[in-house]
């Protein structure tokens, strides 16, 4: 499931995620699943058509990530593989970073990072242009909105209804829309 929340220049993307690295890093064995939360760039795109015509909206690229993720060996609620990229490559990210005040309060954590986007613009070496004053004050306004659609979706992942594996095992796999 994708939840969209769209701003002046800038919005917030949260959804799902089953996620099986074919290359994990040590300690990272194994099928993963939560909730992944990217900030990104929103473009707009002509409108064809009358003024009635639907407008093209393009959520393009990404700023900031949280992957909200937990092993599902270790079962729901230990957010043991809870992880932040505060810089992306285009549309890579960069390596996982592990913080302490993450892994102790990881919703906490997040609300505060979507709390300070000229931070996240910053941390991500982007250009401060890219985003108005308008994106963060209204980012700012929604972050427990935000965090209430981000709750819900953990909650269905924990109840099986969300986050399921492909139909077919595999030594790689990612379901979700981000």
């Amino acid at each position: 499931m994708l939840h969209v929340f769209g701003f002046d220049k800038v919005g917030v993307a949260v959804s799902d995620l089953y996620f099986v690295d074919p290359r994990p890093g040590p300690g990272q064995e194994g099928a993963e699943r939560g909730v992944r939360l990217e900030v990104r760039l929103l473009a707009a795109r002509p409108t064809e058509g009358s003024i009635y015509a639907s407008q093209p909206i393009v959520v393009d690229r990404p700023i900031w990530r949280a992957d909200l993720l937990e092993s599902v060996a270790g079962g729901p609620g230990t957010f043991d593989r809870t992880h932040h990229h505060p810089k992306m490559r285009g549309w890579e990210p960069g390596s996982r970073q592990f913080d302490d005040t993450m892994s102790s309060n990881p919703l906490g954590f997040v609300a505060e990072q979507l709390g300070d986007l000229p931070g996240l613009v910053a941390g991500a070496g982007l250009d401060p242009a890219s985003v108005s004053d308008r994106d963060n004050e209204e980012l700012r306004a929604a972050v427990p909105e935000i965090m209430a659609t981000t709750r819900a979706l953990l909650a269905g992942v924990r109840a099986g209804q969300l986050a399921q594996p492909p139909s077919e095992a595999s030594a790689s796999a990612r379901t979700g829309w981000l």
